[in-house]
């Protein structure tokens, strides 16, 4: 079972050096990559590994499609993390959702810290929370531009550190 993780590794990778390069990740990468996930559990585990592969894709792909329906991901992202589920099941899939959440977190504050305008960025963030705490107001985000980094920078990370935390 251990090549599972191997093979999805090499998928992350790949997808992580398209994004790099064209803040997209193929189709061409992702609906092979679920599929044979897919079908790989149910040859080796039966009707079980089906069950297995097909959670961890349900799942993943939904929690990624909630996201990119909010303009947090791209529809890359979500086929990625659906192949990602497929390949490595629902605990490890949602292990590698949480940690690539909190390291895009981890960057984007970087990113806004470094930036020329963080002092302005930082007070219309904590008006904006102030805003939905305090008043009910939804309105969380400002008309300006949004950041936007290839989420592949938080998703090889969060593949790495699921892998060593679970195994």
């Amino acid at each position: 079972m251990e090549w599972f993780y191997l093979v999805c590794g090499l998928v992350v990778m790949a997808a992580f050096v398209t994004d790099i390069r064209s803040m997209k990740i193929p189709n061409r990468l992702t609906l092979p990559a679920m599929l044979v996930g897919t079908a790989a559990h149910a040859a080796w585990g039966g009707w079980d590994g089906l069950f297995f592969s097909a959670a961890g894709f349900a799942v993943c792909f939904a929690v990624l499609f909630a996201m990119y329906a909010i303009g947090a991901v791209g529809a890359g992202d979500v086929k990625l993390f659906g192949a990602i589920g497929s390949w490595t099941g629902l605990l490890f899939g949602i292990h590698v959702v949480v940690y690539s959440v909190l390291y895009a977190g981890a960057i984007g504050l970087v990113i806004v810290l470094f930036r020329k305008d963080a002092a302005r960025r930082f007070r219309s963030i904590v008006g904006g929370l102030a805003g939905f705490f305090l008043l009910g107001s939804i309105r969380l985000v400002g008309k300006g531009k949004t950041l936007k980094f290839p989420f592949m920078l938080a998703v090889l990370p969060g593949f790495v550190s699921t892998y060593l935390y679970l195994m």
